[in-house]
C-alpha cells in the first residue's frame, strides 16, 4: 500500500491562496464559500483554518500577497512617475483580479487596515516626499495625496465601472496605456 505524503504547508497555502483569488474576485468576502475553494484547490474547509485562521485571514493573507507581488512587479520609480504610473497600469491590466480584491475589500472591509499594505503605502509616500524634497516632484500636492492620484491614474482603466466602458471602447489598450502616462505627466506639469 503506497504511503501517503501530505503536501508541503507552502505548497498548500500558495495552492488555497491561488483558489482563494478565483473565489473571492468572482465572489466577495461574504459571497465566498470556504468549501468550495478547499474543493478547488484539493484541500478541505479545515485547512483554510489551519493555515489562516478561517475565511477572513485568508482574505487578508491574499489580499496582502497580491498587492505585495503587484507593487513588486512595479516597483516605485519617483525620477519617472509618469512611466511608473504606465506599469503600474500594466500589471493590473495583466492581474484583473487585484482591482477587485481591492475593491471587495473596501467594501466588505473599510475599517480592517492590513500592517503588512499600510508598512508599503508609508513607504511609497515617504519616498514621493524625499523626491518633492529634492525637487524631483512638484510640491502643489501632499506626498500621500500624490501618490494616491497616480496610483489612482494608473490603475483607471481596470476600475471603470461597466456604465462608462462603453464610451472608451474604442480606446485601444495601447493608448489606454498612454493616457496614464500622459494624464500622469499633466499633473506633475509636465
Amino acid at each position: 500500500m503506497a504511503r501517503f505524503t501530505p503536501p508541503a504547508a507552502d505548497a498548500m497555502r500558495a495552492t488555497l491562496l491561488a483558489a482563494a483569488r478565483d473565489e473571492f474576485s468572482a465572489h466577495g468576502i461574504a459571497g465566498a464559500r470556504v468549501e468550495r475553494l478547499a474543493a478547488t484547490a484539493g484541500s478541505n474547509k479545515a485547512q483554510v483554518f489551519h493555515y489562516f485562521g478561517g475565511k477572513d485571514g485568508l482574505f487578508d493573507a491574499l489580499l496582502t500577497h497580491e498587492l505585495t507581488a503587484a507593487l513588486d512587479a512595479a516597483p516605485l520609480d519617483t525620477a519617472d512617475l509618469p512611466e511608473w504610473a504606465g506599469r503600474l497600469h500594466d500589471v493590473t491590466v495583466e492581474r484583473p483580479w487585484v482591482q477587485r480584491l481591492a475593491t471587495w475589500h473596501r467594501l466588505e472591509r473599510p475599517d480592517v487596515a492590513l500592517e503588512t499594505l499600510v508598512e508599503r503605502h508609508g513607504e511609497a509616500v515617504a519616498e514621493v516626499e524625499r523626491a518633492q524634497r529634492a525637487g524631483v516632484l512638484p510640491r502643489r500636492f501632499r506626498p500621500a495625496v500624490l501618490f494616491g492620484l497616480v496610483v489612482h491614474l494608473a490603475v483607471f482603466w481596470t476600475a471603470l465601472a461597466p456604465e462608462a466602458a462603453g464610451s472608451v471602447a474604442a480606446v485601444t489598450p495601447p493608448r489606454r496605456r498612454q493616457v496614464v502616462v500622459d494624464a500622469v505627466g499633466a499633473l506633475l506639469g509636465d
